[in-house]
């Protein structure tokens, strides 16, 4: 008997990843089917062209990586059509996506040599003969596992800051979007057609194990957390760096001061946008009960404005069929320990597609509060003020996004979150400031793309000291005296001998 296909799964047929559409069914593409040996192959040639491609210097490479921003823009409705075309994301989403990854983009090729090449760094008087040098030099190669929510914005956050550091990328899209990730790597061939500096292998989990295991200098991976911890430990075999961005369950406060319809409008954004498909995505929101109710409607009113669809809707379908489940059983679970639905419910489940679904009352210890839903369903609960709003936030082992909307204490109130990254009166925007490191703590992973940080993830920090004078205190040597370890410890206790 032969297996129905669902629409927007991964088939594999004739050796061929074949990639389609979710809301359709249409053909997106199909790729080689990679195996160890064909991973392998392609780091192989990855550290050649990495070589070469270190080799330009970061006044060659910010160019071509210009030259790709370039491409990119100029083509940005053909890449905003595929990427809804397979994963359903609508297009007015995908052109903001691919916007902020030209940001990142132009951000990490004006800044690498900055932040990455050759400094002085100070001495201090026991060295002072000596003067240091630091700089980052590439890893080689990194590998880029990428996610399919985001199939631009995400991977570029890796990719982008790994090649501006001097490191060619091997780079493992989703099987959901495979054809979003080798537009890509192809648009970078063509300004970069000497050496393969940037490739694509396609597969299931074992082609990004196989990178894992294949030689890199790091690996980069956003997903879910046990594929984090599943990655982490391939990487341990050979102690091989790795930088994971996993899953998240980031909560919103809502202070009594705050502006509630600006509230509401963020809430429904950072919750619902790509039919709540973020990592960062608002997913539980804690609003204080003198605004509780007022706050419940305006969002409720705002959701339930939004269109669901294939085209033109505000948001697509699920682009993983098997999380409809997930979603459907969060919903279940909730209702079913005393939480209610003000808007949609176990109706709003449609496959492929999931109505915005509003539910109050949900106990914190329900799966809709403490797992990660990845659909577009709020859960908003009553606190009598912002600091159980803030003992609930943190209660989970995610870490990675949040958002607090107030006056007088929101900024407070953010960086009492443990969470990597907070915005206060908005939601996401974080991710788009390349300035800004983007990460999270706990389940949430740790290490940073995007900003400085992004970039010396992906240089090894090279320290160099060299000698400018005779040693007036001789100390690293065989030839000092007696009357010169006299000399040291007079020197340790003036200097360091105070207690203040």
């Amino acid at each position: 008997m032969t297996a129905v296909h669902v629409p927007g799964a991964p088939l594999i047929s004739e050796g061929l990843l074949v990639s389609t559409s979710p809301a359709t069914g249409a053909e997106a593409g199909r790729f080689p089917l990679a195996d160890e040996a064909d991973v392998r192959a392609a780091v192989d040639r990855a550290r050649e062209a990495g070589d070469w491609w270190a080799g330009l210097g970061f006044a060659g490479r910010r160019d071509r990586l210009q030259r790709w921003r370039g491409v990119l823009a100029r083509r940005i409705e053909e890449l905003a059509d595929l990427m809804h075309t397979e994963g359903g994301k609508p297009v007015g989403d995908a052109v903001v996506e691919i916007l902020t990854a030209l940001e990142h983009i132009d951000w990490a090729a004006r800044n690498a040599r900055r932040v990455l090449g050759p400094r002085r760094v100070r001495s201090r008087l026991i060295l002072a003969e000596f003067t240091g040098h630091l700089e980052y030099q590439p890893y080689g190669v990194v590998g880029v596992i990428g996610p399919w929510n985001y199939p631009v914005f995400t991977p570029i956050g890796s990719a982008a800051y790994a090649l501006a550091a001097g490191n060619a990328v091997v780079f493992k899209p989703s099987e959901y979007t495979p054809a979003v990730g080798q537009w890509l790597v192809d648009r970078f061939a063509e300004v970069v057609p000497e050496q393969p500096v940037f490739q694509a292998v396609h597969g299931f989990g074992a082609v990004g194990a196989a990178l894992c295991r294949a030689g890199v200098g790091k690996v980069a991976f956003t997903g879910s957390t046990a594929t984090a911890k599943r990655v982490m430990a391939a990487c341990a075999e050979s102690l091989t760096p790795v930088l994971l961005e996993a899953g998240g369950k980031d909560a919103m406060i809502v202070d009594t001061d705050a502006d509630l319809d600006a509230a509401a409008e963020a809430c429904v954004w950072g919750g619902l946008t790509n039919a709540g498909q973020t990592c960062i995505g608002i997913e539980r929101v804690y609003a204080v009960d003198q605004v509780f109710d007022t706050f419940v409607e305006k969002v409720v009113a705002k959701a339930g404005r939004l269109t669901v669809g294939a085209d033109g809707s505000d948001l697509g379908p699920i682009t993983m069929p098997s999380q409809i489940d997930i979603i459907r059983r969060h919903i279940d679970d909730a209702l079913s320990r005393g939480g209610r639905a003000v808007l949609g419910g176990p109706e709003a489940v449609q496959p492929p597609y999931v109505h915005p679904t509003v539910l109050v009352d949900v106990p914190e210890d329900s799966a809709a509060v403490k797992e990660e839903t990845f659909g577009p369903t709020l859960v908003v609960n009553r606190v009598r003020d912002v600091d159980e709003a803030v003992e609930r936030a943190n209660a989970l082992p995610y870490g990675l996004g949040g958002s607090v909307f107030g006056r007088a204490r929101a900024v407070a109130v953010a960086r009492r979150l443990r969470s990597g990254m907070a915005s206060v009166n908005s939601a996401l925007t974080f991710a788009g400031m390349s300035t800004l490191p983007f990460g999270g703590t706990g389940e949430s992973g740790f290490g940073r793309i995007h900003g400085e940080e992004g970039l010396r993830e992906f240089g090894r920090p090279k320290s160099v000291t060299r000698r400018r004078a005779r040693s007036l205190l001789p100390a690293m040597t065989f030839e000092r005296t007696p009357a010169d370890v006299a000399r040291l410890v007079k020197i340790a206790k003036l200097m360091y001998g105070r207690g203040r």
